[in-house]
């Protein structure tokens, strides 16, 4: 064996003091394409000093040798040197043979420090000299998929794939094509591509994307096999239970929608968006009770949320609970949040507590917005009536019946007043 072999040896069955002895023979016995190899091993293991050791030996006796640069640049950015890493690469030439290597290191560079502009700018340079070459197809693929330009990451994907490379630094292809195009909305082409990615490479995330695709193609049976599935096997992957209740909603099981998302609020109990399905379920099964519990909860988890305080306002509105409406909406008025269903909802409910002056006061402010609007009107229409304003009730059954004509019995109603 050589002094490699036997370091390598000594490493693999723990016995490092042995490993380091065998090392340092590597460096002065072994040949240069051992040792080379030697170096490579040690960086896969991610035994950066010693790699590092290997290559600064043979960069010695090979000055003018740019690949060992680009990997002692690569050390270097792992190790979070990046400016020792950007003196490696400065030094390599664009004619040399490794200048494409050095910008795809460059890039990796670039990106580690946020700097996006630049890491693209290199990996187009890369791309320029070496369109065809696999590692840079993939690089821009994987920066571009990185930043969410899912559309630009799927023709270096596609490009690598057409090259016969099913997998690359132990990455699907398949899998890569399969998600971008699922994140850019081409639904149809994604789930061609997650349905090859290999058994090996069905990760959690990907099984998501599967049901995840297949619930956006309307194909909601299979969503919920892959769902449940996913499930059974990763019962803590918190973003497959709301999956799986919308696909249930979709086949109107709402019992079963409901189980599944109350056994993600198991997994996730801090996730307001969460509770806010539940409250969906729970309405579509008729417990209007546990509805309001699930949106209080949602509430509290995220008072700012103006989305999911209106739909906890219209339930207790619902369920006429004024007082617990007014106290949830006014101080919302107070600080100045402008939605006008504000108004409205505040109206509807200080009319139920007969607090007629504050209820005209909200409905004024409303009528701008929802002028048009007749399911205001009716609730205007019947403030009007109850606090004895008879001409202005008139005047919006009259607008009401303008805007609905088919509603007769309002049609009728109106009649009645006005002869």
């Amino acid at each position: 064996m050589t002094f490699s072999e036997k370091c390598l040896q000594a490493i693999e069955d723990g016995n490092m003091e042995e490993a380091q002895k065998e090392f340092a023979w590597a460096l002065r016995k072994d040949d240069d394409e051992i040792l080379f190899n030697l170096a490579e091993q040690l960086y896969a293991l991610g035994l950066m000093p010693q790699a590092r050791r290997a290559y600064l030996k043979l960069l010695e006796r090979y000055p003018d040798e740019d690949e060992l640069r680009t990997a002692l640049a690569e050390i270097a950015i792992d190790n979070g040197h990046n400016d020792e890493a950007l003196a490696y690469l400065t030094q390599i030439a664009p004619d040399s043979p490794a200048y494409v290597q050095a910008l795809l290191v460059a890039a990796d560079l670039y990106q580690t420090e946020g700097q996006f502009e630049v890491t693209e700018a290199k990996l187009k340079q890369a791309y320029q000299a070496a369109p065809e070459e696999p590692a840079v197809l993939f690089a821009m693929g994987e920066f571009y998929y990185l930043v969410g330009q899912f559309d630009k990451a799927v023709p270096f994907y596609f490009a690598l794939i057409q090259t016969g490379a099913v997998e690359f630094a132990k990455v699907d292809i398949a899998a890569r094509l399969g998600m971008a195009y699922a994140q850019s909305g081409h639904y149809e082409q994604a789930l061609g591509y997650l349905k090859q990615v290999a058994p090996a490479y069905q990760t959690s995330d990907v099984r998501f994307q599967t049901g995840l695709t297949q619930l956006e193609l309307g194909e909601f049976k299979d969503a919920i096999e892959t769902l449940t599935d996913l499930i059974k096997d990763d019962d803590q992957y918190a973003s497959a239970y709301p999956a799986l209740a919308r696909a249930y909603e979709q086949t109107q099981q709402y019992e079963a929608g409901l189980k599944a998302v109350q056994e993600g609020l198991g997994v996730d109990q801090y996730n307001e968006n969460l509770f806010a399905l539940a409250a969906r379920m729970a309405s579509h099964v008729g417990d209007f009770k546990l509805m309001q519990k699930y949106l209080q909860q949602a509430h509290e988890l995220d008072p700012d949320n103006l989305t999911i305080t209106l739909e906890y306002s219209n339930l207790l509105i619902k369920l006429g609970e004024h007082q617990v409406n007014v106290k949830l909406l006014a101080p919302l008025v107070k600080a100045d949040e402008v939605d006008p269903q504000l108004d409205w909802n505040l109206a509807v409910s200080y009319q139920a507590l007969e607090k007629y002056d504050l209820a005209e006061r909200f409905y004024q402010a409303a009528m701008p917005s929802y002028n048009e609007n007749v399911d205001f009107l009716k609730n205007l229409i019947s403030f009007y009536q109850e606090t004895g304003q008879r001409d202005l009730m008139i005047d919006e059954m009259e607008h009401y019946v303008r805007l609905n004509p088919a509603d007769t019995e309002m049609q009728e109603r109106l009649d009645q007043e006005m002869f």
